[in-house]
């Protein structure tokens, strides 16, 4: 990290609220500390039988359509926070691994701005292959695939989900209404786990720089929103 991007790192985690990173162990566990060893292992086989079912998978049109690879998930098992995306970019697709492109680079330093680590947290997407061009994943893409997401939330058991855009709300909720309506207040889950409605980080890199300011701030305020019921401490 150059010096540029330390002090847009520092200013945005300053924006954030976040005075101090705490060394305590427990601090990134979950409550009374880590969990056994048995249990992480448990959910880590749990999330690769779900990849095995997975498999190559052809059970929608985006297997014919360009993808390379399935872009599963990553993190940690034992996740407290949880991020869920649309679908895989050019870059995921390549590499096989969510949120790795311009917006996942800008997810990442979300997430170190509130004093975490893509180690820490869990990044999925409702979608597991890249549409074409990177369009907007369709209705039936998002039936045959959204069940597998639900599978990883099972597993994870997150106390706290951030729905990244508009497909992500609407599998995660139900919900179909603008996010600038739905966000600021926490929705819950199925599994019991609050929901945070907030923008996807594609939205400020298409952004003017007007737009990408007033996006970013929302997604600051999102962000404490999540830190707060995840109830980690600063």
């Amino acid at each position: 990290m150059d010096r540029d991007q330390l002090v847009e790192h520092l200013r945005f985690a300053q924006e954030l609220g976040v005075t101090g990173v705490s060394r305590d162990p427990a601090w990134r566990g979950r409550e009374g500390g880590q969990p056994p060893p048995a249990t992480i292992a448990t959910a880590v086989q749990a999330l690769v039988a779900v990849r095995n079912d997975i498999g190559d998978c052809t059970r929608c049109k985006l297997h014919g359509l360009g993808r390379k690879q399935i872009v599963f998930g990553v993190g940690n098992p034992d996740a407290d926070l949880m991020f869920v995306g649309e679908a895989p970019g050019a870059d995921e697709d390549i590499q096989g691994i969510p949120f790795v492109g311009r917006a996942g680079q800008l997810l990442t330093k979300i997430i170190e701005a509130i004093g975490l680590t893509r180690d820490d947290v869990y990044i999925a997407n409702v979608i597991k292959c890249r549409p074409p061009q990177n369009r907007n994943p369709e209705p039936d893409e998002v039936e045959t695939c959204q069940p597998f997401l639900f599978r990883q939330i099972d597993i994870i058991k997150p106390k706290v989900i951030v729905a990244l855009g508009a497909t992500a709300v609407r599998a995660l909720t139900g919900a179909s209404a603008p996010i600038v309506q739905l966000r600021g207040r926490p929705l819950t889950h199925a599994s019991g786990a609050h929901i945070v409605v907030t923008y996807h980080p594609s939205a400020i890199l298409r952004a003017d720089q007007a737009g990408a300011l007033q996006l970013r701030r929302a997604l600051v305020q999102d962000l404490r929103l999540a830190r707060k019921l995840t109830g980690l401490n600063e």
